[in-house]
């Protein structure tokens, strides 16, 4: 392997898809996962579907690639051993449980410090390791509606809108890979780990940047605006005769070159229209006289006449038509994995390249156990100390 993190060993406890995006993003930059799965249960996102893939689910194959799976027991006293083998031997532990669980169980942060100082210990909790709220429970959608990100999404006085994907647990998955890297880093120089803690609401907080500086100036909190960006105009959803297309004039020189490219000469003079103040304060007159132009056009017409003038716009795509588009098989962006069950799949890869040590897809998601007896003859264990703890229940 090639990657950065290659030599590195992530010991990844969580489940669902806050950790396991996390985890997958080191182990596309080399580190070698091991996923600690319950036995004859696994991680909750395998049952999460349809739909499914020769039985595994495509919300689990998306997320877990390059990890191999070992089921342990860990209330079970010789499969609590085998994970601590594992934590003794690993640069990083990942896990999202409810805060105070892996405590109870004796393997919470201090516990492991203790043993393996130069652990790095990742905690991604849905509300963080303090505050009133820290044991809540939290999915997804909860944590958007926290944190304020479905106050903003949606039609102008509309209802909350979700956002279509599971944007926070995303976030805070990323948001804890950053952290991870940058306590590797630390621990380069120090040769010491450190706990890692970030949570599903800090990272929807955290993403808000300029509509919470908005509340910040103002007092005022931030609304919907359905397709509309609330500071600049014309920069939003419009439509064409067979579709719509996303428009974005951000510049006084962008607005010249989009009145010139489409013939508008009128209202690049129309003193209503001559800055972008007064384009954001007379916005629905503007979109009423920009929408009989528009129709007259196709959006690939549309896009073509922009495009040459150098106006940022583009097709609004199902994902179908997203990945079919030929600057999305220039960067490679599939990668096709043939996994043991579920046969040939695509998976989305990652969306970065690094020249001297570039992010590798290597391996399909594993299936539930599937690395048991592989992990535990590298701890040691011959076969029949192997059979021995299947048998007792401690591995499956």
């Amino acid at each position: 392997m090639t990657g950065p993190f290659a030599g590195l060993m992530v010991l990844d406890l969580s489940r669902a898809l806050t950790g396991p995006y996390c985890s997958q993003m080191l182990g596309d930059m080399g580190a070698a996962t091991i996923k600690v799965e319950q036995p004859g249960v696994g991680d909750s996102a395998r049952a999460w579907g349809p739909p499914f893939q020769g039985g595994e689910s495509a919300y689990f194959l998306s997320v877990n690639r390059n990890k191999r799976s070992i089921a342990i027991d860990l209330r079970h006293p010789d499969g609590a051993s085998i994970l601590q083998q594992l934590i003794d031997r690993a640069d990083v532990l990942l896990e999202n449980f409810v805060p105070g669980t892996l405590d109870r169980l004796g393997f919470g942060y201090e516990a492991c410090r203790e043993r393996n100082p130069r652990l790095v210990y990742c905690s991604i909790s849905g509300f963080g390791p303090v505050g009133p709220d820290r044991e809540r429970a939290a999915y997804d959608q909860i944590a958007q509606g926290l944190g304020g990100i479905m106050s903003i999404t949606g039609e102008v006085d509309g209802p909350p809108m979700r956002v279509g994907i599971a944007i926070s647990d995303i976030m805070a998955g990323m948001f804890a890979a950053y952290a991870i890297a940058a306590a590797l880093y630390h621990r380069q120089h120090s040769g010491i780990g450190q706990r890692v803690d970030t949570s599903l609401l800090e990272g929807q907080l955290a993403i808000m940047t300029y509509q919470a500086a908005r509340l910040f100036a103002t007092g005022e909190a931030p609304r919907a605006t359905g397709n509309q960006h609330p500071t600049i105009a014309p920069y939003g959803v419009f439509r064409a005769s067979d579709g719509y297309f996303n428009l974005a004039v951000g510049t006084e020189d962008l607005w010249r070159r989009f009145c010139a490219a489409l013939d508008l000469a009128d209202l690049r003079d129309d003193v209503r229209f001559a800055t972008n103040r007064a384009r954001q304060a007379h916005r629905e007159e503007l979109a009423a006289l920009l929408a009989p132009s528009f129709a007259t056009l196709t959006v690939a017409d549309v896009v073509a006449r922009l495009n040459q003038s150098g106006i940022p716009c583009g097709a609004v795509r199902d994902l179908r038509a997203a990945f079919a588009d030929p600057q999305v098989a220039a960067l490679e962006l599939v990668h096709h994995l043939d996994h043991p069950t579920a046969g040939a799949i695509q998976v989305v890869g990652p969306p970065y390249r690094l020249s001297a040590t570039p992010a590798t897809v290597r391996t399909p998601p594993p299936t539930l156990g599937q690395h048991t007896d592989e992990i535990l003859a590298e701890l040691g264990h011959d076969a029949a100390a192997i059979a021995a703890f299947r048998a007792a229940g401690a591995v499956a």
